[in-house]
């Protein structure tokens, strides 16, 4: 593997990593909330009295941030190698495994560890156990990328 230090930004990387932080503490400090996007998106989809408002603002604001970006600096470009089948089935397995791990990884892997949660680490290991298997296979077994 090699690092293309043309394109390596710690510093960057860093800010983003550092307003990810400050972001999930304000949003736990100010509305007693954990910022789970399967788990938001999933109370959308229920919706019960008084959540839908704070829900809709959290996902536009998801949605407008790259648009809010791009009035200061130019987006990357954005190369997707897949066809529509298989990013819709990667969809699928996506929501599948959320629904089975009871979060995602921005609930789990960034809320979660930051809380010290067992269920959150347990969780965290085995989406990232998957994640290295997956890609060990497909780039050393199926020698597909």
């Amino acid at each position: 593997m090699n690092i293309d230090m043309a394109s390596f930004t710690p510093w960057t990387s860093l800010a983003g990593g550092l307003l990810i932080g400050a972001g999930i503490a304000l949003f736990a400090l100010l509305a007693g909330r954990i910022a789970g996007i399967s788990g938001i998106v999933g109370g959308l989809l229920r919706p019960a009295r008084g959540e839908t408002g704070w829900r809709v603002a959290f996902l536009a604001g998801l949605v407008g941030a790259p648009f809010a970006f791009a009035l200061f600096m130019p987006l990357p470009d954005i190369r997707v190698d897949a066809g529509v089948p298989l990013l819709l089935l990667a969809g699928l397995l996506v929501g599948v495994g959320t629904r089975y791990g009871s979060g995602c990884t921005s609930g789990h892997g960034i809320c979660g560890l930051s809380r010290r949660s067992p269920r959150s680490i347990a969780a965290t290991a085995a989406f990232m156990a998957a994640g290295f298997l997956t890609v060990w296979l497909l780039r050393h077994v199926l020698e597909v990328a």
